[in-house]
């Protein structure tokens, strides 16, 4: 007997969505202040965003059918049915969008030529002669990777993670058992947290960045650039890179503190994977000539979307990736779709002032409550508001498409410096990653491992966000002040 296939639309809450949507279209006046067409815009805009938290389709799909009622509905006014459909296929020749794309493609190479593995291991082997020393080991090589593997997934669940389960296992650290307590829950949940920090270091390592880097260009018209993002980011990222394992430490409590046979491990796996290969080499230095691009690109004419082609174009006359492999690159073409759906709803909701109504609007109720407080303590409140929502979020993008631009408008409006505003919502928008078990597309394929109880991954996602939160108020402000972004009041 034939097993009977899910269907692929979960009909239920699309109906839900549907229905009410509906409702607000046709029976609720905009609030005073939102013109008709920035109230049909916000209803598609936010049902896309309620479609994609509930899971009704995979997230592309989603994409397309808002790409489609936007065009058909033509809510933000559009006159003819050219016009609307080019509104609505406008961020597909985004910039920002193809450096994710390409980026996507790049890291490929990273998985394919096996160099992903080799520096994890060599890692291994010379930091894993204790078990915090193995976790160092296993966050530098996500280091490595980051700049250039824009998919937390790709980074954490599909490098790091098996070889950190395989070395859990092989010191009988066992999953869904008590044995996990010897080094599995802590190497888990450590790769989870770093992936954030390492996310938030550079531009091009999270997709939520780069979405985050266009609503602020599109909201304020500034834009960011790769070596901008990374000074910034740099100090306070590093301080929790440091402190962040050996807080995980403390609160997991490993067994085993002492590993002398990882090193050998490591040894062993690259002796099997023999002398680094000429490919590797030409994927190490095409990385090694994409971050000298990203960071003086601009000196030469260059942009970082050019650099990310300049990059995919010598990778394919190497031969270490071919055609076959881009057009297998299934998560790139899916970015493409639903990342442009999202950035031209986000976009045309802010060109018709929904975003600066909103703020305006929460921002002068939290004025109502915060009196003439100092700015330092508005981005205090509004960034751990801004982290503990996502609590109702299992989409980081679609947490960063409906609040960021709100919160960072709020922010502004209260008299928190513009640059100060930006830096400290860009890094809590990472740092919100690790909170549950689905705050991240990573994390049910860590959790679903095993090696991690439900309550000790709730424990240790809060008690390490307030410590990366305290870091970014801290440290973060006190060397945005030393690079001067604090007398940034506006653009």
């Amino acid at each position: 007997m034939s097993k009977e296939k899910k269907h692929p639309v979960k009909w239920r809450p699309l109906l839900i969505i549907t229905a009410i949507s509906a409702i607000l279209w046709l029976y609720v006046t905009p609030p005073s202040g939102i013109s008709p067409q920035g109230w049909h815009t916000t209803i598609i805009f936010v049902a896309t965003i309620a479609c994609i938290v509930a899971e009704i389709m995979p997230i592309g799909a989603i994409g397309i059918m808002a790409i489609t009622l936007f065009a058909v509905l033509r809510p933000s006014g559009a006159q003819t049915p050219s016009e609307a459909i080019k509104i609505a296929l406008n961020e597909l020749n985004s910039s920002l969008i193809w450096l994710i794309v390409i980026a996507f493609m790049i890291a490929r190479g990273f998985i394919k030529t096996g160099l992903s593995r080799r520096i994890a291991y060599y890692l291994v082997k010379r930091m894993g002669k204790n078990t915090l020393g193995l976790a160092y080991g296993l966050a530098v090589t996500d280091i490595a990777l980051a700049p250039a593997i824009p998919s937390t997934t790709a980074r954490a669940g599909g490098v790091i993670y098996p070889i950190a389960e395989a070395l859990a296992i092989n010191f009988n650290s066992n999953p869904n058992d008590e044995s996990r307590n010897k080094i599995g829950t802590f190497l888990m949940l450590t790769i989870s947290h770093i992936n954030d920090i390492t996310s938030a270091m550079f531009l091009t390592a999270f997709t939520g960045n780069l979405l985050a880097a266009k609503l602020i260009t599109t909201s304020l018209g500034i834009t960011l650039g790769w070596s901008e993002w990374f000074i910034a980011a740099i100090v306070p990222c590093l301080l929790s890179f440091i402190i962040i394992p050996i807080i995980i430490y403390f609160l997991t409590n490993p067994e085993l503190k002492k590993i002398p046979q990882a090193p050998k491990m490591a040894a062993q796996e690259l002796q099997k994977m023999g002398k680094i290969s000429i490919k590797e080499l030409c994927m190490a230095a095409t990385i090694v000539l994409l971050l000298v691009l990203w960071i003086f690109g601009k000196n030469v004419g260059i942009d970082g979307t050019t650099t990310a082609f300049i990059g995919l174009s010598l990778l394919l006359l190497s031969g270490v990736l071919s055609w076959e492999d881009i057009k297998a690159e299934k998560s790139a073409w899916d970015t493409l779709i639903w990342f442009a759906a999202l950035l031209m709803m986000a976009g045309e909701v802010g060109r018709l002032g929904v975003t600066k109504w909103l703020g305006e609007v929460i921002g002068s109720a939290i004025k109502g409550y915060l009196g003439n407080s100092s700015w330092l303590y508005v981005i205090i409140i509004l960034c751990m508001a801004y982290v503990y929502l996502h609590y109702f979020f299992a989409s980081g993008n679609a947490h960063i498409a409906a609040l960021f631009p709100i919160f960072l408008s709020v922010a502004i409006a209260l008299g928190v410096p513009t640059y100060m505003a930006i830096f400290a919502l860009v890094l809590c928008t990472n740092y919100f990653g690790s909170l549950t078990q689905y705050a991240n597309a990573r994390n049910p394929l860590l959790f679903a491992a095993g090696f991690v109880p439900v309550k000790t991954w709730w424990k240790v996602g809060l008690i390490c966000s307030v410590v990366n939160l305290t870091i970014v108020f801290t440290v973060g402000l006190a060397w945005w002040k030393v690079l001067g972004l604090g007398n940034a009041l506006s653009h």
